[in-house]
């Protein structure tokens, strides 16, 4: 498995304030809110649910168990809270929320080392934008996907995965040539942005391919969130100029 430890940061001349910000924001979300647990009832209240955000209703549900009708995986599913906000308004607090301290160091790792450099390049507020923007379309992504595929729509998702998806694929169109150091065979390698992002995406794909909805992975918002920073990156890019 390739894992990204670092990369160039050479051209950066400022703090990444926006990037320390959100870190800060999901790492407090985690700690004050959710009390280090992903199974809380603010969790069940923020998160997003795809049935709710397809219907525009709040649901409410007992706890159950759950089997995949793809994989025959049996899982539990507590029940969902009532949620004190219009259900669309999931979309953006369950970018924030968790599932596990694996789940958000992991996302922060990712934000800290992908982040600084996408910020200086595009500016505070379109970072900031950018970010956001890539995360509701990720999230999106994936409330499409289980609308399609033959799995439930009551499993709630949560996670910055989608929009620092959005982050990476930003970033492989505008520093593809980056270098990255990311740990590999237990080896540290230094390759190109476009390598250690290309390598990542593919993982996302076949792994979202192989698994079915029975992984517990969102891998349809990470794909959709990847896809719309290739997409957007050069709309919110401050220095495009135009040509005459």
């Amino acid at each position: 498995m390739l894992m990204p430890i670092g990369d160039d940061n050479s051209a950066i001349t400022q703090r990444p304030y926006v990037t320390y910000v959100l870190i800060a924001v999901n790492v407090l979300v985690w700690v004050l809110f959710q009390q280090m647990s992903g199974d809380g009832s603010f969790t069940y209240a923020f998160s997003t649910v795809p049935a709710e955000i397809i219907t525009g209703n709040d649901i409410i549900t007992q706890s159950q168990n759950y089997t995949d009708p793809n994989s025959g995986i049996e899982y539990f599913i507590p029940g969902l809270n009532a949620t004190p906000i219009p259900v669309y308004f999931t979309i953006i607090t369950s970018m924030f929320m968790h599932g596990g301290w694996g789940h958000l160091l992991g996302n922060m790792l990712y934000l800290f080392i992908f982040g600084d450099n996408l910020e200086h390049r595009l500016g505070k507020g379109r970072f900031l934008a950018f970010y956001l923007i890539t995360g509701i379309i990720a999230s999106l992504s994936h409330v499409f996907s289980t609308y399609v595929q033959p799995q439930s729509s009551i499993i709630p998702s949560l996670g910055a995965s989608g929009a620092i998806s959005g982050v990476l694929g930003g970033y492989m169109l505008l520093f593809p040539k980056l270098k990255v150091k990311a740990l590999f065979l237990y080896q540290i390698v230094v390759i190109p942005a476009y390598l250690a992002l290309g390598v990542w995406i593919g993982f996302q794909i076949v792994s979202g391919l192989l698994s079915g909805s029975g992984s517990g992975v969102a891998y349809a918002a990470h794909v959709g969130g990847f896809l719309a920073g290739i997409l957007l990156i050069k709309l919110f890019d401050k220095r495009q100029v135009a040509v005459t």
